[in-house]
């Protein structure tokens, strides 16, 4: 049957068409919804550069995956079960054929579903880059590990092909390529990367809590079409997930929040958020093949033990700046054992495509732990060893060494590698009554660098350029005219 017959074209349900079209524009909120997160969790002055890391990361997997990323992750010409072929590159037949995931879709949406999941893969690995990394490198590092990481994770578990798939593995939008794959390849990029100075250690605390929840929110939003959409059509299946997701979002939420409340006797903002994003991501991989009391269990789990998780990264002193690992990884693993246990075939049959699949223990199927088990053993391996080798091997390339100069980490990657700056101002004191009077021991002023709020002052960075002296918070800076009578100081 040709691609472009009438009998092709009338083959889809129109509304399922439209619902995935919209659940991929929904993914792509997440992109700007990560970069708020990412901004708003890190220091002013490298808020800037970590939104830019996010959306070019975008415009990089965009066209990785047009030109050959769709093809190595889903052609299904390719037996090895390991990695797809270049059958599909640049979409070659890619149009109006049946997909590979679902007889629902055409080819050309299930595409871009899938492309839009591979973009915020890559805008969560960016996290990695906080605080010390250059950004240029980091676009060459994603275009390598989209092809060599995530192409591969993807074509595991939801290629026709795939090993984890013909083997029976339950993960329904993706804790194995997008959660695993990504916070287990921000540990290993951090561990590569370095640790920050000990003085950016000190005193590290969210620039903009404010935009923190936008990002979260964002996210949320997101997140509905990102595990509805899985269900690649109009379907009560897809319905489930969803409120699998919205179950799980909150249940995390408020369980990390009130772990949180422990600490300072206050109700953290940021844990709220971080709960809430561990409970989606556990939802990721669950939401498809469990009841909603389930969800209950598993965002429970999640809001608590990736609460606890993020003591792992003092623990093997690999410094993972935004969590990656405890929010991502260890959410997508808590989802994905969850599955051994909870999925059921009554509710993977509700889009009506995948019928008598074998589930979990609640319908007698034992063996589905130990499969579990086996794929995110093999999922965390893959990823951290390959992720640590292409790193390092883009940092030993003359130009694009990843890490920015300790010089560059006091100043800010805005100021280094952008130039501009998501808020341009320069912070002199919290206090307006601060604001003048307070002079170094050498006489110079003793004003904060633009962006920092933490005391890194003129003299760290050894400027030799004297700040005026102001004692009197009354007293001003003496004023001198310039030829056409301007007044200067």
């Amino acid at each position: 049957m040709s691609e472009s017959s009438p009998a092709r074209l009338n083959a889809y349900d129109r509304g399922d068409l439209a619902f995935i079209i919209v659940a991929g524009a929904m993914v792509f909120f997440m992109v700007p919804g990560l970069a708020f997160l990412y901004s708003g969790l890190s220091r002013r002055k490298n808020a800037l550069s970590l939104i830019w890391a996010v959306a070019a990361s975008n415009g990089v997997v965009v066209f990785q995956w047009y030109f050959w990323g769709y093809s190595l992750a889903f052609s299904t010409t390719a037996t090895n079960g390991f990695i797809g072929n270049l059958s599909h590159i640049g979409l070659r037949n890619v149009l109006a054929g049946p997909s590979p995931g679902s007889p629902l879709i055409p080819d050309i949406l299930y595409s871009f579903f899938q492309m839009e999941f591979a973009c915020v893969t890559a805008a969560i690995l960016m996290g990695g880059l906080a605080e010390r990394g250059r950004v240029l490198p980091g676009m060459v590092f994603i275009f390598l590990w989209m092809t060599l990481v995530y192409c591969p994770l993807a074509c595991w578990i939801w290629s026709v092909n795939g090993w984890a798939f013909k083997w029976g593995v339950m993960d329904f939008a993706g804790g194995g390529p997008v959660e695993i794959g990504s916070g287990v390849g921000g540990l290993a990029f951090s561990w590569v990367l370095g640790r920050r100075g000990e003085r950016q250690l000190i005193n590290f605390r969210p620039h903009n809590v404010g935009i923190v929840y936008l990002g979260t929110a964002m996210l949320w939003f997101g997140w509905i079409g990102f595990n509805g959409g899985s269900s690649f059509g109009a379907n009560i299946r897809g319905i489930v997930a969803i409120w699998n997701t919205m179950i799980a979002g909150a249940m995390a939420g408020l369980v990390w929040c009130a772990l949180d409340f422990r600490y300072e006797r206050r109700w953290s903002m940021v844990g709220l958020c971080s709960g809430s994003i561990a409970g989606l991501v556990a939802a990721t991989p669950s939401s498809g093949y469990i009841h909603p009391w389930g969800s209950i269990v598993t965002g429970i789990l999640a809001g608590a033990i990736c609460n606890f998780a993020t003591k792992v990264k003092f623990l093997i002193r690999i410094d993972d700046a935004l969590d990656l690992f405890a929010e991502h990884a260890v959410g997508g693993i808590v989802g994905l054992i969850m599955n051994a246990f909870f999925a059921s075939t009554t509710i993977i049959a509700l889009d009506d495509v995948n019928i008598g699949v074998e589930a979990g223990w609640v319908d007698h199927n034992w063996k589905a732990l130990y499969k579990q088990v086996a794929y995110v053993a093999a999922t965390c391996a893959y990823t951290f060893v390959v992720t640590a080798l292409l790193a390092k091997g883009v940092d030993m390339i003359p130009g694009l060494k990843l890490r920015a100069s300790p010089e560059g980490e006091i100043l800010g990657i805005d100021e280094t590698d952008i130039g501009e700056f998501a808020s341009d101002y320069i912070e002199l004191r919290r206090e307006v009554h601060d604001q003048f009077g307070t002079t170094s021991a050498t006489g110079k002023f003793d004003f904060v660098a633009g962006g920092d709020r933490h005391g890194v002052n003129d003299n760290d960075l050894g400027s030799p350029h004297e700040q005026p002296k102001l004692n009197p918070i009354s007293e001003k800076p003496e004023q001198h005219t310039n030829g056409n009578g301007t007044a200067h100081t």
